[in-house]
């Protein structure tokens, strides 16, 4: 399935949607999931319609025995050595003199005919 062509309500309905195929697979009722996550179950089907929290579907997949999933999700990156050299030069070691602030506040020195008002 291309997620590109989904809408965002989409795509968390789908999520939603393997989620429940899993925990079918696995035999759990919808209220046992709930009750493992700490939700209702009412809470749960929010969740399997995709208007889920996200820390709650990462609760889900712990009790499938599925986090590897969220692993893939958003896989972790890394620079090449040489883009690590490049942005070296590049990131900042100290941080760099603050300039005074403009205020429009008067100071207390000067006296009102320095004003003018």
């Amino acid at each position: 399935m291309k997620f590109e062509s989904m809408t965002d309500n989409a795509i968390a309905e789908e999520i939603g949607s393997r989620i429940e195929q899993i925990r079918l697979e696995q035999n759990l009722t919808q209220q046992q999931m709930a009750d493992e996550v700490g939700l209702s179950r009412p809470g749960y089907r929010n969740l399997i319609n995709g208007a889920g929290k996200f820390q709650n579907i990462i609760a889900v997949l712990r009790v499938l025995g599925r986090l590897d999933l969220v692993e893939n999700f958003v896989p972790e990156t890394t620079f090449s050595p040489i883009q690590q050299l490049k942005l070296k030069g590049k990131q900042r070691r100290r941080a760099s003199k603050g300039r005074a602030k403009k205020t429009d506040s008067i100071s207390p020195e000067k006296s009102d005919s320095e004003l003018d008002w």
